[in-house]
């Protein structure tokens, strides 16, 4: 089963080109550090210097190379999609599971925490809590970048609830499942070990259009000056500094947004990709 998912994967060709650009990105941002420049280093004398041999991606308003800061920049934004994927697929994952299993007032309950959540007008909340949770004394809350990981987590759960929901509610009338009950299986043992496993590609192509959002929204936020905080460089943060020089420095918006673009259609094609490996009809008929 296994191999003929990866088969039906890779042969989505554009899948498979995404997987290697994603790579070589992920690859450039953990190696940034091989670059000869620092991403805060400034240098007045080469203000707004043309993209050269030197200078791949040229230079800013402070002299500072855009390449070295955009593979620094690519080390944030790609964590912040990382982890706050993470934590809110394994949150959404939890509720809708519990909600879906179990329905009746375990349902209700869950589902209308789900519906609070989802009325909430994201931009709006994710500014009001990245200002509020800077504010506060303790020192996690000063690192910006976690701030806005867990802001993003907290408001992104809520779709996977529901698919999983919907999944669970299905699969729990599934013969396997009445065969286990039957054999004295735990509730517990079902939801992890038999229903749960038939979820994971639903909830795969999920975490990448979640990923996608999630470098979209740190990088929008960074842009208006509520998500990751200076010095840190981020995609969204360059891509603000250069707006008032886009007409003298039009590099400094190319590229950053080239990025965020090559980045997020990536990771679209990996979730298309896994979507017609996990497709059910696919995998049992082959085609």
């Amino acid at each position: 089963m296994a191999r003929l998912i990866v088969k039906r994967f890779f042969k989505h060709r554009l899948a498979g080109l995404a997987i290697a650009v994603l790579a070589i990105l992920i690859l450039l941002s953990v190696f940034a550090f091989l670059s000869p420049y620092s991403p805060t280093q400034q240098e007045p004398a080469n203000r707004f210097e043309k993209p050269t041999l030197q200078h791949w991606f040229g230079t800013d308003e402070l002299g500072r190379d855009v390449f070295t800061r955009i593979l620094y920049g690519g080390r944030v934004s790609l964590a912040v999609g990382l982890l706050s994927t993470f934590i809110a697929i394994t949150l959404g994952v939890l509720v809708g599971a519990l909600s879906g299993y179990f329905s009746g007032l375990t349902d209700s309950v869950l589902m209308r925490i789900t519906d609070a959540f989802l009325t909430f007008p994201t931009i709006f909340v994710l500014i009001i809590l990245g200002a509020f949770l800077r504010e506060q004394p303790y020192p996690i809350f000063k690192n910006s970048v976690l701030v806005v990981i867990f802001i993003i987590a907290f408001l992104s759960w809520t779709w996977t609830a529901r698919l999983v929901r919907g999944l669970f509610l299905v699969l729990r009338e599934r013969e396997f499942v009445s065969a286990s009950k039957a054999l004295g299986a735990s509730d517990f043992r079902i939801i992890v070990l038999h229903i749960l496993p038939n979820c994971i590609g639903p909830i795969l192509v999920s975490g990448t259009l979640l990923m996608a959002a999630a470098i979209i929204t740190e990088s929008g936020l960074s842009y208006l000056g509520f998500g990751v905080q200076p010095p840190t460089p981020t995609w969204g943060s360059i891509l603000s500094t250069a707006q008032s020089q886009v007409f003298r420095a039009p590099w400094l918006a190319v590229y950053p947004g080239m990025m965020i673009f090559i980045t997020v259609m990536a990771i679209n094609y990996i979730g298309d990709g896994l979507r017609d490996a996990f497709d059910p009809y696919v995998i049992h008929t082959g085609k």
